[in-house]
């Protein structure tokens, strides 16, 4: 086999996640923020679940840990992870991947992008910043732990991505929309960083299993301190496409990025 074709196949996987992610993004901007339907659809599924006071507060409390201490700790933890491996490059785009989607996401919500006024409000809240905080953590995170560790990372990632993610709705901070574009921003600097980095990248046995475990056992902890769907029994099954399709794309991001990551 030659150095052409084996290298095709290192970096083929890597490039459709970026593509993929670019591709979800710009749906995203053109369905859910600039067309009428689009933003009605999204306000009416954000609207579908609702929480009482101590559930929203519970809710609220977990969103305050996500931020920039969250960010810097989480830096240093790969960077530490990195070096004691021997793999200071790891280390270097594991801080690429936070910072890049990061400040994409805040770039695209107050900068690039525009909420028309369709008569839904003005105000652009695409991509969730908060989503993207623990997204690109885990992105990150997957660059730099060792082939055993992944499916451990897939099933925490998956837990904390679903559960920010979901919250963000629950607490009427973000439509679902917002949450889909975090995701995708976060894989497309996470496969980014992984081509760029151009290790070997092989599916890892039990990450698919991890990170659909981790996203379910995220909806059942919300359900479990009360998030409830607001229409009562009547709006169950809304609520539950809701929740379902943030959960589904978080475990289609957690298994993407671990199948792009270098398995060193």
């Amino acid at each position: 086999m030659s150095v052409t074709s084996t290298r095709r196949e290192t970096t083929a996987p890597a490039i459709t996640a970026v593509l993929t992610g670019v591709l979800v993004m710009v749906v995203l901007v053109r369905v859910a923020l600039q067309s009428r339907r689009g933003q009605s659809w999204d306000q009416s599924a954000m609207d579908t679940v609702t929480a009482g006071r101590d559930t929203r507060l519970a809710v609220l409390s977990m969103l305050g840990y996500v931020g920039i201490g969250s960010i810097v700790a989480v830096v240093v933890g790969c960077a530490v992870v990195a070096v004691v491996r021997g793999r200071v490059r790891l280390a270097i785009g594991a801080g690429v991947v936070i910072a890049g989607a990061n400040v994409t996401t805040q770039l695209l919500k107050h900068t690039l992008l525009e909420r028309p006024d369709l008569g839904l409000g003005t105000l652009n809240s695409l991509p969730s910043g908060h989503t993207t905080v623990v997204a690109s953590a885990v992105g990150a995170a997957l660059l730099v732990a060792p082939r055993l560790l992944k499916p451990v990372i897939a099933l925490l990632g998956g837990f904390a991505t679903t559960l920010t993610g979901a919250s963000t709705v629950v607490a009427g901070w973000h439509r679902p929309s917002d949450v889909v574009a975090a995701l995708a921003v976060s894989l497309a600097w996470t496969a980014a960083v992984a081509l760029v980095l151009r290790g070997t990248a092989v599916p890892v046995v039990g990450t698919l299993a991890g990170a659909v475990v981790g996203c379910a056992a995220a909806l059942l902890f919300l359900i479990a301190i009360g998030v409830r769907p607001v229409l009562g029994w009547d709006g169950f099954w809304e609520a539950g496409l809701v929740l379902g399709v943030v959960s589904a794309a978080t475990a289609a991001f957690v298994v993407t990025a671990a199948a792009v990551s270098p398995a060193e």
